[in-house]
């Protein structure tokens, strides 16, 4: 008998919560799904979006649900969508989760429906339109990198019609120069050369003037 531990797995159901901001009526143009980066709980990630128009807009938050204490205060709650360990289980973890709040929020077919992932919120952004084939109004990827996995073909679905943004900001941290020449090759192929390239002045930030900027 061998004495290495044996992982196994078990199927179970489970329950998740998601943010919306603003009311859903009969006056909404714009459906947003946000979602946010590492670190954050979707609660607060939706003050970043507190200065649209709120008859217009419509905002849901999903929550990435791996949470923990952010520092040794044992005080500040975060969250990540993944990590190393057991990736693609969760990949297809959290593609389930995203899809129950699609079939809760039956109206996002109907109108103009942004799709926005901000840091690590941007892997799991791209996997569910790439996925999923969703159809989308606006694919907006912010700070964040797509899955090397992704190729043109996952998102051949997306129309002509579809917008679709890459924000960096030049003094962000995370991004070097080598990794910003990998991220911008993989966009332009992955896209067609179809995604619009905004640098802004700043760091690994959210800006609510860029988002403001999104909707014309």
């Amino acid at each position: 008998m061998s004495n290495k531990p044996l992982e196994k797995s078990v199927r179970y159901n489970s329950t998740n919560t998601y943010e919306t901001l603003n009311g859903f009526t009969d006056k909404t143009k714009n459906v947003w799904i946000v979602f946010h980066g590492i670190g954050y709980l979707s609660k607060y990630f939706l003050k970043y979006f507190d200065e649209l128009n709120p008859v217009d807009n419509y905002i849901i938050a999903p929550q990435a649900p791996s949470k923990y204490y952010l520092n040794n205060s044992y005080k500040h709650v975060g969250a990540s969508w993944l990590t190393k360990e057991n990736t693609q289980r969760e990949i297809k973890n959290n593609l389930n989760y995203l899809d129950a709040i699609l079939e809760a929020e039956t109206m996002l077919s109907t109108h103009n429906l942004i799709i926005f992932g901000f840091s690590q919120g941007v892997s799991m952004a791209a996997r569910w339109v790439a996925q999923r084939k969703i159809i989308c109004n606006q694919l907006v990827l912010y700070a964040g990198g797509i899955p090397n996995e992704l190729n043109e073909n996952d998102f051949a679905h997306l129309d002509a019609n579809t917008q679709i943004s890459i924000i960096i900001g030049n003094q962000d941290e995370y991004l070097t120069k080598d990794r910003l020449t990998i991220e911008r090759e993989k966009s332009r192929t992955i896209f067609n050369g179809r995604a619009k390239e905004h640098i802004f002045d700043g760091g690994h930030i959210v800006k609510k003037e860029l988002i403001n900027s999104l909707i014309i």
